[in-house]
């Protein structure tokens, strides 16, 4: 879901080659719901192994980020952890839209509906603790860093980005990065080079979204760019406030200035709402200044060609082939820093 506030807020794209020799953390979940929703066969089933368990995220994982670390992009996941009790709504409409996508999916299937099966079947995906934990064996095997998050990896991925000067961006798709003050964000970095749209294939290049120019362009603090998300609606209050879209909060915050005010200004609309979809904006705001986060040491390990064989090959029936295809890129990669190190010596 996330926050909703793409039309006002300038963005650049970049091209991978942009990102070589920088670190980048990664919102584990997000990019891996990315690799399950859009990584499938034709009628929207996702890649499985001969047992039937689902593998389009370690598809995902494997060939995307190699891709990625074979530009000299350092890749960090975090991973997420206890979310928020204010994110129990959030919750209850994902999986109210994953049961009303079951029965559209059957419906569509029924009638043939190849486009139809392809787009409910991307909507009923869910994580379970074995795919997370296959996941972070896999990365670890890449040479990739893991961290486990004590709450949202969303901010913590956020926080390293704040306080670790190595760190270069956050990657997600949601906008909710930028209010946990994430100083760069870049999005489309997990998703294949070219789209399907009704009018054909589209080019997708990763885009770059700098807090302190978002900041600058909407004459607002990040204080304010907080209250706007919440006045739209983020993970922590999903609905909002219907009837104030993005450029109606934008003028609110501009308006009210200080938090306080903002919501004493929209509080008769709060007041309002069905009791299920009221918030308290202070605690919103309080997780989005205060989250649960801690700082974490980078190591990048050397890459595991056994380990990753044995997951993508001895235990879900990847091509031997293809794998080995793809480690040869890694091989390569490492060639490379050593005559890069070699060249640094002399």
């Amino acid at each position: 879901m996330g926050l909703n506030i793409k039309d006002i807020i300038p963005r650049k794209e970049i091209q991978i080659s942009d990102l070589a020799g920088k670190i980048v953390c990664v919102d584990a979940y997000n990019m891996l719901y990315q690799f399950l929703s859009t990584i499938r066969q034709p009628d929207g089933t996702p890649l499985m192994d001969d047992k039937k368990r689902v593998t389009s995220h370690l598809s995902g994982i494997f060939y995307r980020n190699t891709n990625l670390l074979s530009e000299g992009i350092k890749l960090v996941y975090v991973f997420d952890g206890k979310p928020p009790e204010l994110k129990t709504g959030t919750h209850r409409i994902r999986e109210e839209v994953r049961e009303s996508a079951k029965g559209k999916y059957e419906e569509a299937k029924h009638s043939e509906d190849i486009e139809g099966m392809r787009r409910y079947s991307s909507q009923m995906i869910r994580l379970n603790e074995e795919m997370i934990q296959e996941s972070k064996e896999l990365l670890s095997a890449m040479g990739v860093f893991v961290v486990q998050a004590p709450s949202e990896g969303e901010s913590e991925a956020a926080y390293l980005n704040k306080i670790k000067s190595e760190v270069y961006a956050t990657v997600s798709q949601d906008y909710d990065s930028l209010l946990f003050g994430a100083p760069r964000l870049i999005r489309n970095l997990g998703l294949a080079r070219k789209r399907k749209t009704f009018s054909g294939w589209v080019e997708v290049n990763p885009e770059i979204i700098e807090l302190e120019k978002v900041l600058n362009f909407l004459e607002v603090d990040l204080d304010q760019l907080i209250c706007l998300g919440i006045l739209v609606g983020t993970d922590y209050n999903p609905k909002g406030i219907p009837g104030i879209g993005q450029k109606r909060a934008l003028e609110v915050v501009k308006k009210y200035k200080q938090p306080v005010l903002i919501f004493q200004s929209v509080e008769e609309h709060m007041m309002s709402l069905p009791e299920e979809d009221r918030f308290d904006w202070q605690e919103i705001f309080e997780l989005f200044h205060k989250p649960s986060v801690v700082s974490a040491d980078f190591k990048f390990e050397k890459v595991d060609e056994e380990k990753i064989k044995k997951i993508l090959v001895e235990e879900h029936d990847f091509s031997e082939e293809r794998v080995e295809k793809q480690l040869e890129k890694l091989r390569e990669l490492k060639e490379k820093k050593k005559q890069k190190s070699l060249g640094d010596w002399n």
